[in-house]
């Protein structure tokens, strides 16, 4: 069993039963626990990385996995930095990144049995402003940068639903989807436009069963 928080845009607590683990927090309430804790930075943009990270250090046992693109003053021991196409382990926590379609990394987590992944702004960025060079390009590079999930199983995800994007929002979604087999997968960088969810669900009722429903902040699911 394990718990996943919802705590904003991108930002997920996922605790197990020896360790927690969190990704890209921004800002909420990162639930209490006397567990070893492993905070991710997928990159630098202030959606996903917020420096105030480093009080964790008070009262918990905390290990950071930065993108190396991130620049902080903190040269700790308790700080690793990883490049994109990188594979560590820490502990027993095994890390993996892919190289993103806008800055920093994806993560692949193994840890206590599960394998996560989180996209960080790894997506099919295609606009409608943009032009027909430009999106052709963006897809080339998406598919080049997902190719490593190609077959591969995970047991949650952390897959972007952008509303930015209009009728776009949904393409890398899809494609993450054929391309690797989540039993769940938790939509994020979605705005606070919550109800793009159940959009999408509505929209592929083949994905519906494994889209976990978010409607607030702080949204604790148990699986």
């Amino acid at each position: 069993m394990y718990k996943v928080s919802y705590l904003h845009h991108s930002g997920f607590f996922v605790e197990l039963e020896s360790c927690c683990l969190l990704f890209d927090y921004w800002e909420g309430e990162i639930p209490p626990t006397p567990k070893k804790l492993y905070v991710f930075v997928s990159h630098s943009h202030g959606d996903h990385y917020n420096p105030e990270i480093f009080k964790l250090r008070e009262n918990r046992d905390v290990t950071f996995i930065l993108a190396s693109e991130i620049r902080c003053k903190d040269k700790g021991s308790d700080i690793i930095t990883i490049k994109p196409k990188t594979e560590i382990t820490v502990d027993s926590v095994k890390v993996e990144t892919l190289k993103s379609t806008d800055s920093g990394v994806a993560f692949i987590v193994e840890a206590e049995g599960l394998s996560i992944f989180h996209a960080g702004d790894l997506n099919l960025w295609l606009w409608k402003e943009e032009t027909k060079q430009y999106n052709n390009n963006m897809k080339a590079l998406f598919e080049k940068y997902i190719s490593p999930l190609k077959g591969r199983s995970f047991d949650i995800g952390f897959i972007p639903l952008d509303p930015r994007q209009e009728e776009y929002y949904c393409l890398g979604m899809d494609r993450f989807l054929e391309t690797a087999d989540f039993k769940a997968v938790f939509p994020m960088h979605f705005w606070n436009s919550f109800d793009l969810i159940e959009k999408y669900r509505a929209e592929r009722p083949e994905y519906a069963s494994i889209i976990k429903t978010l409607t607030h902040k702080g949204q604790l699911t148990e699986v």
